[in-house]
């Protein structure tokens, strides 16, 4: 089994009524809330999207890195809660656009697919029929 290299322990008691928590002294805490009402906070897709966009851009940055590249990249995200088409649960249909500035498209196509391949958070979504990553250009 592999060492860890850092490990986290995130806490929820609420659901998306209230608190979710980082169980450490100086841990993030945030405010929860459904995102199909107007309360403050945030909620599971907006997590999801900044984790996803901050796993994915790091790797891609990563791998320009060890190519020698020091281009600036970027991923955005929309993500939509829909229902399930039999009425029972939600799901989450979210698409990802990445892209490296003043990169050929295609090498950038190429190293946003191993980025996708190599991310831990985009590791957790393969196979997902919902979730789809484009590289778009930079803008």
């Amino acid at each position: 089994m592999n060492k860890p290299l850092f490990e986290t322990q995130i806490i929820n008691k609420d659901g998306v009524n209230g608190v979710a928590y980082v169980n450490t002294s100086k841990g993030l805490r945030v405010v929860t809330s459904s995102p199909l009402n107007n309360d403050p906070g945030t909620n599971p897709e907006e997590l999801f999207g900044l984790a996803m966009t901050t796993c994915l851009n790091a790797t891609i940055q990563s791998l320009l890195k060890a190519r020698g590249f020091a281009n600036e990249s970027k991923v955005e995200s929309t993500i939509q809660l829909k229902r399930e088409s039999s009425g029972v649960g939600f799901f989450f249909d979210v698409k990802l656009f990445a892209s490296i500035k003043d990169f050929d498209f295609k090498e950038a196509e190429q190293i946003i697919a191993s980025a996708e391949k190599r991310c831990p958070v985009s590791k957790l979504t393969q196979g997902a029929e919902t979730l789809e990553i484009h590289t778009v250009p930079y803008s």
